[in-house]
């Protein structure tokens, strides 16, 4: 299992348009893709479950990437973040 912590950027958080790019992106990889915040997950495949952990700008993620292909996800996650969000 590889992780990272991130905080927001996006003055809005994360909203539907990068919630659903988010999901598409995740959708690509076999790794169960999860996202922490205050203690509520979400996995990053199911757009509701992102959008309902309501991340607005300056709060902090935790993204957790576990499975055959992890190196990868852990990779795209971590530019998807650093680029959208």
């Amino acid at each position: 299992m590889k992780k990272f912590e991130y905080v927001i950027k996006d003055e809005i958080g994360i909203h539907a348009r990068p919630a659903g790019l988010l999901v598409k992106e995740a959708k690509n990889f076999e790794s169960k893709i999860m996202l922490v915040k205050d203690g509520k997950s979400a996995e990053a495949t199911k757009l509701m479950a992102v959008m309902g952990l309501g991340v607005k700008c300056g709060q902090n993620v935790e993204v957790t990437v576990e499975g055959a292909d992890e190196d990868a996800a852990f990779d795209a996650m971590k530019t998807f973040f650093e680029t959208n969000l």
